[in-house]
């Protein structure tokens, strides 16, 4: 079913998060132990103000810099798009799509984290949907 909400695929979720002073080796060891793909930025005052994603790791080390001198305020994505809990998996497949991006934090309108929705998280009907979709884009442009 491709109109499921997202937030019941982060129900049950506890978001896995970091402060900005946390080093990217702090955030790749919590990523490895939890076995995901993404850190949530958070600070208690201001809530999310970041992403930081396996991709972002690979960046830092093909730089040749230190992850365990850097923190994750010079290296996070800021401010990332971020989607509501009643918003639906194929509105989350086309923002990852047309955003270049594979995680969206879901955060509702008082500023609470929910989690952190990925690819993954989705059924193969909601991927055929945006597959179909794509298809039919393609075919009229």
């Amino acid at each position: 079913m491709t109109n499921r909400p997202i937030g019941e695929i982060v129900r049950h979720q506890k978001p896995h998060t970091l402060p900005a002073s946390a080093t990217v080796q702090q955030a790749c060891s919590r990523m490895h132990e939890a076995s995901i793909g993404a850190i949530l930025v958070c600070e208690e005052e201001r809530g999310l103000i970041g992403i930081f994603t396996g991709r972002d790791a690979v960046r830092v080390l093909a730089e040749a810099t230190n992850p365990s001198t850097i923190i994750l305020a010079e290296v996070m994505t800021r401010n990332p798009d971020t989607m509501r809990p009643g918003q639906t998996a194929i509105e989350a497949l086309r923002r990852m799509r047309d955003g270049g991006f594979r995680h969206i934090p879901v955060v509702d309108e008082s500023g609470v984290l929910h989690g952190v929705v990925s690819r993954g998280d989705f059924r193969g009907l909601e991927h055929d949907r945006l597959d179909e979709e794509t298809g039919i884009w393609e075919r009229i442009g």
